[in-house]
């Protein structure tokens, strides 16, 4: 029986902090966008929470999610957000956020992709269409290099 030693997980943001240090300067100019557009922070991490459950990304999740509970956002849409399409509970603003973060996440097939941002843009205006892709854009930046570097979640 062979004992093979864990590998060693090796941080990206350790080991490029310029790139990682841009990639937080993104998320500042994304975030000021979101607040300019008027997007209340709980609809955002919404999003960001969506976005981290489809690419699995525990420690973005663990993150996000105290991140919505602090911003206000009800435990019961936490609890049900993988199924949202099937509650009455979420908000036009909290549906076009969600679409825009499944559509960015999943990239469906151009007439699907098409549809469901253009219902999204139609709902939330140009500014907060243009905020929360560049939102779920950067998310799903964060969530890559933290499943690639391996992030644990502290307990």
């Amino acid at each position: 029986m062979s004992h093979s030693s864990p590998v060693p997980s090796f941080y990206l943001d350790k080991a490029d902090p310029g790139s990682w240090k841009a990639l937080n300067s993104l998320a500042t100019a994304v975030r000021a966008a979101t607040d300019a557009a008027g997007l209340p922070r709980d609809v955002v991490e919404l999003a960001n929470v969506r976005i981290s459950q489809i690419n699995g990304c525990a420690y973005c999740l663990d993150l996000h999610v105290r991140a919505a509970e602090e911003a206000g956002t009800a435990a019961v849409k936490l609890r049900v957000l993988p199924a949202w399409r099937e509650t009455s509970i979420f908000s036009e603003v909290e549906e076009a956020a969600l679409t825009i973060a499944e559509a960015v996440t999943l990239l469906p097939d151009d007439d699907e992709r098409v549809a469901s941002l253009e219902s999204a843009r139609f709902a939330l205006g140009d500014e907060a269409y243009s905020a929360l892709c560049w939102a779920a854009a950067t998310m799903n930046t964060f969530n890559r290099v933290s499943i690639v570097s391996r992030h644990r979640v502290q307990g």
